[in-house]
């Protein structure tokens, strides 16, 4: 016997004309409309495909018999739900054996927070199906506001209302722009969500998109009291935002990329780097930071740290959003502490830096072997261009005497190749000479290697301007696992 096929329809945000053709073809052609409403028995998804529907069809008029979390059920709400689920679709079966075609409408998309998917996941393996994709209230949010939701590589989320607040605050922070959906009484807490993530200024309303009950609002001026459920908070683009209010006076950000990786690169980051008009830094580094229409870039050579940080202070002073960027954190071996120095002159104390950090080298190659700065550990440079080697050499001693692990950033450089090997007899004076160093290149780059060598096997020639070691103490220890090779120093120490 044949049997009908059931549609999955997407009706789009609320505006009969923004259904598709298609759409209202099959609608027309159907055997049976099906269509889901609250108790209340009015069906907004019947009202919109209403004028494409014709006489004599069979309408399958599918009632939740719950809208809230408090039901007398066994199973609770969830066990009333999909009790009714597996009711309503037996009814549609039903159809469906009988050979009728049945058109299942589904608000906006029928696989984006639509009741389709829960008939579709019960009768796709019994029936034929299709989808019959539909404008979501997402798009028609944006085209009520009028405002781009996501440019360039900007990254859209979109965020159920009943997630819990903490979690909310944390996923706003987390992204450019924002959508989130299922409001009615989740109201204050989306609200008070957006507020604790700093973004209740940019977030509008719109309730009803695209119907002629439409209305849009700023999120914080909204009445809790008066969110339908048919509602959506919008966080839009940070490139196109007109409602963020400018900065009374410009400031500069010094932000850490992380180490290569993008990923690597925090959140709170992205937004600042969204948000600046003019980024100063390191060419190498400023090449890792996507370009963005009409932010201003300044890029210059590794080695003129000071004049950097004038440039920034002074296109602060004159009211730009600077982001001075460094790799890793800004604060080790980076920008933080020579615009801090700059920003300590006179001509700039009015200027604001703030300081963004970042993953450090160090804990990303600590990462990729284990945990060899698991106890006490130091960090030094080995470049002399901004202290004398006489101070490194003290200072490599001093460490090395204290049985301490350490990283080494700038063990080396094109110009600079003698000092890897000078660190390494300075530290056999007082350690083993099986003492594992670790050699991390290129680290979440795409040369990423990791290499591990006895002390006494520490070769200058493997080691170059991308490179960071870690020299183990008397305690580190290399032990094979399931993993490969480990190292780690273990948090007690021999009394």
């Amino acid at each position: 016997m044949t049997t009908g096929k059931l549609w999955g329809v997407g009706i789009g945000p609320g505006d009969p004309e923004l259904m598709t053709v298609k759409a209202a073809r099959v609608i027309a052609d159907a055997d049976v409309i099906a269509f889901h409403s609250a108790r209340h028995g009015r069906s907004i998804s019947r009202a919109v495909a209403a004028p494409y529907m014709r006489d004599g069809q069979i309408e399958e008029h599918l009632i939740y018999p719950v809208t809230t979390e408090t039901v007398d059920h066994p199973g609770g709400y969830q066990g009333a739900m999909d009790e009714f689920y597996e009711q309503a679709a037996e009814r549609l079966a039903a159809h469906l054996a009988a050979g009728r075609t049945v058109a299942l409408l589904a608000a906006g998309d029928p696989l984006f927070y639509s009741s389709y998917m829960h008939m579709h996941k019960r009768l796709t393996g019994r029936f034929d199906t299709e989808i019959i994709p539909g404008v979501t209230a997402v798009q028609a949010a944006s085209a009520a506001l009028a405002e781009p939701l996501v440019e360039a590589d900007e990254v859209l989320t979109i965020l159920p209302g009943t997630l819990p607040q903490d979690e909310l605050t944390r996923r706003l922070r987390d992204t450019d722009a924002a959508a989130i959906m299922k409001l009615g009484r989740t109201y204050p807490a989306v609200r008070q969500a957006l507020s604790d993530a700093g973004r209740l200024d940019e977030a509008r309303y719109v309730e009803r998109a695209s119907t002629d009950r439409q209305k849009v609002a700023a999120a914080a001026d909204v009445d809790d009291a008066d969110v339908p459920y048919f509602s959506i908070a919008v966080v839009p683009s940070p490139l196109n935002n007109r409602t963020a209010p400018e900065p009374a006076r410009g400031e500069v950000v010094v932000v850490g990329l992380g180490p290569g990786d993008q990923a690597w690169t925090t959140p709170e980051v992205r937004r600042e780097l969204a948000a600046a008009t003019d980024l100063v830094g390191y060419t190498t580094y400023i090449d890792r930071v996507p370009v963005r229409p009409g932010q201003r870039r300044h890029a210059s050579d590794n080695r003129v740290e000071a004049e950097r940080a004038a440039m920034a202070l002074d296109l602060a002073k004159r009211g730009a959003r600077v982001a001075v960027v460094s790799s890793g954190d800004p604060g080790v071996f980076a920008m933080a502490a020579a615009v801090l120095e700059v920003a300590a002159e006179d001509q700039w104390r009015d200027v604001p830096v703030r300081i963004l950090p970042g993953m450090t080298a160090a804990n990303a190659v600590a990462s990729r072997v284990g945990a060899p700065l698991g106890h006490d550990y130091a960090m030094i440079s080995l470049s002399d261009r901004l202290k004398p080697w006489d101070i490194v050499a003290k200072r490599v001693s001093a460490v090395a005497s204290a049985d301490m692990a350490f990283a080494v950033y700038n063990p080396a450089s094109k110009s600079r190749t003698w000092q890897v090997a000078a660190m390494r007899d300075l530290v056999l004076e007082h350690r083993s000479p099986d003492t594992p160093v670790i050699i991390g290149r290129d680290i979440a780059g795409s040369e990423e290697n990791i290499t591990i060598v006895r002390l006494a096997d520490l070769d200058p020639a493997d080691v170059d301007m991308r490179c960071l070691l870690i020299v183990g103490s008397s305690q580190t220890r290399i032990v094979e696992t399931g993993s490969g090779t480990t190292v780690f120093t273990p948090r007690t120490y021999p009394a």
